[in-house]
């Protein structure tokens, strides 16, 4: 469940246009860095054992419905992300 911080965003700079593509890429950077760390450690994890090698992960094609999961993925990060944007969107439709 994702939860949304109650009271008004805070205003580092002076364009708060500029606040919100801020906050939109520190989630990302603190997404990819996580992601990049579990990545790593699995395959680490994975040739340690010989379970895989790296250049099989490399050559992996997922199936359709491994593709439609990942689409799926996408869209509900991206959406998340951009979720600044999408309640300033919200605000101004209700005004």
């Amino acid at each position: 469940m994702t939860k949304i911080a109650k009271g008004k965003r805070p205003v580092y700079l002076d364009n708060p246009q500029i606040d919100k593509l801020l906050a939109i890429v520190m989630a990302l950077t603190g997404e990819v860095s996580v992601l990049h760390e579990r990545l790593d450690t699995v395959e680490r994890l994975l040739e340690v054992k010989g379970i895989l090698s790296p250049s099989e992960i490399e050559t992996y094609e997922p199936d359709a419905k491994v593709i439609k999961e990942r689409e799926q993925w996408r869209a509900e990060y991206i959406a998340r992300v951009l979720r600044v944007v999408q309640e300033e969107l919200e605000i101004l439709n209700r005004s």
